[in-house]
């Protein structure tokens, strides 16, 4: 079964370079195993990188193991769903700034998100 992004359309490829999602194949797909719920493709902001080290989840460090190259600002990458959120609740407080939420692409981003976030607001945090 194809699965469907946030605009109903077929879900389209987040990211290969680099490669991006749990099975790092590419896309924002649903995983059960997949506890991050890693189903939101959003292009990296030095804010968000900076604020996720701060949080536990360094994403700048390379860590060949877990096939993960290291991100910079500018990479799309599925990140997961509750970390974006957290993001979001942090600029509404306005401790932290806007762009440390980073943008969403809409097409590559699963519609299982429409759980957690309504697409009105993801649409506000669309990448142009």
């Amino acid at each position: 079964m194809t699965e469907r992004n946030v605009l109903g359309g077929a879900l389209e490829p987040c990211s290969t370079d680099p490669t991006t999602g749990f099975e790092r194949d590419g896309r924002c797909s649903c995983h059960d195993e997949d506890l991050g719920r890693h189903e939101l493709c959003a292009v990296m902001t030095e804010d968000f990188l900076e604020y996720s080290a701060e949080y536990g989840n360094d994403l700048t460090t390379p860590r060949p193991e877990l096939q993960f190259p290291g991100l910079v600002p500018g990479d799309r990458w599925c990140v997961c769903l509750p970390r974006w959120v957290e993001a979001l609740d942090g600029v509404r407080r306005r401790h932290i700034p806007e762009t440390t939420v980073p943008p969403v692409v809409l097409e590559a981003t699963n519609e299982a998100v429409l759980d957690t976030v309504d697409l009105e607001l993801l649409q506000r945090h669309a990448y142009e």
